[in-house]
């Protein structure tokens, strides 16, 4: 039995992550797929090795590329929603050489709101953890045959370094003149410890980008930290100091892993990680024979 359900956990790690929800007493909380992203893996975790990956296959699909997942958090309080990330929208790009990546796609995640009971307009407002392009797709990307963008009717929530850093050189994280008029009418800048949602809360921790951003919704008892890019792949839970390579401050992104992997140990905390593969909602547990982090649901 313990070796099935190792196989079924490493086959999740392989795949991108379907529609998943989790309880917090009334509050409701779901991941709302949009696509998924391949990542060389050496490239994207410059620290590891050949070695590395050799010794842990089961994070490599079978073309040999890390799997991450796009989308958002769904986070439902009585009639009201909000949106946590809004995945990359409906495009694609091929595999390229020239950068970390493989196959990266979106598209999906007005079907699975749809899926989950919701329609664009129920949401209230959409929340960002920072500004890269799998995380404002259907921001600034409009629906197919719509002519217009999703969450037009929506704010937007940015964390305030984070838009304050919109005009940085896109190599560096920032924006396209473009791509930032389009939801611009529509920001509105929040402080770090602002509550945003009913139970939820703004934690601006950077290393990422400049402005990057976390939060942490509780109710019924528990927290979950949604800790957007802090950590990209369950891998990094059991070796924090792996920083990626799309983290704009590396050694301060591992510090602050650091802290947020022996925080999310403590009792009655729950980690959602958007790029988690299949195992988005997750726990810390050390003192196992496995990996530290652990899928909600296994």
């Amino acid at each position: 039995m313990v070796a099935n359900s190792a196989l079924a956990q490493d086959d999740r790690l392989r795949r991108p992550a379907g529609i998943r929800s989790v309880r917090l007493g009334d509050t409701k909380v779901s991941f709302v797929p949009d696509g998924a992203v391949q990542g060389r893996p050496r490239a994207w975790l410059p620290d590891t090795t050949d070695d590395t990956w050799a010794a842990h296959p089961e994070y490599l699909d079978a073309s040999g590329y890390l799997v991450a997942s796009i989308g958002g958090l769904l986070v439902e309080h009585g009639d009201r929603a909000l949106l946590i990330d809004a995945g990359f929208g409906p495009r694609s790009l091929p595999a390229d050489p020239a950068t970390p990546n493989g196959t990266l796609y979106g598209g999906a995640l007005l079907d699975s709101l749809a899926e989950l009971g919701r329609r664009p307009e129920d949401i209230e407002a959409v929340a960002f953890t920072h500004l890269h392009p799998d995380h404002i797709g259907w921001a600034v990307h409009p629906a197919p045959g719509a002519g217009r963008l999703a969450f037009a009717h929506a704010d937007h929530l940015v964390p305030a370094p984070e838009w304050a850093a919109r005009d940085l050189p896109e190599a560096a994280g920032g924006l396209s003149e473009e791509t930032a008029a389009a939801p611009a009418p529509r920001v509105r800048t929040v402080a770090d410890g602002q509550e945003i949602f009913p139970g939820v809360r703004v934690r601006i921790t950077a290393g990422h980008t400049a402005g990057h951003t976390e939060y942490v919704i509780t109710g019924g008892g528990r927290r979950l930290i949604a800790f957007g890019d802090s950590l990209h792949s369950p891998i990094q839970v059991d070796h924090p100091e792996w920083s990626c390579v799309y983290d704009h401050d590396p050694v301060g992104a591992a510090d602050h892993r650091r802290r947020l992997v022996a925080e999310l140990a403590a009792p009655g905390t729950i980690g959602f990680g958007v790029h988690f593969a299949d195992v988005v909602f997750g726990r810390v547990r050390w003192g196992g024979d496995g990996p530290a982090w652990q899928p909600l649901d296994a």
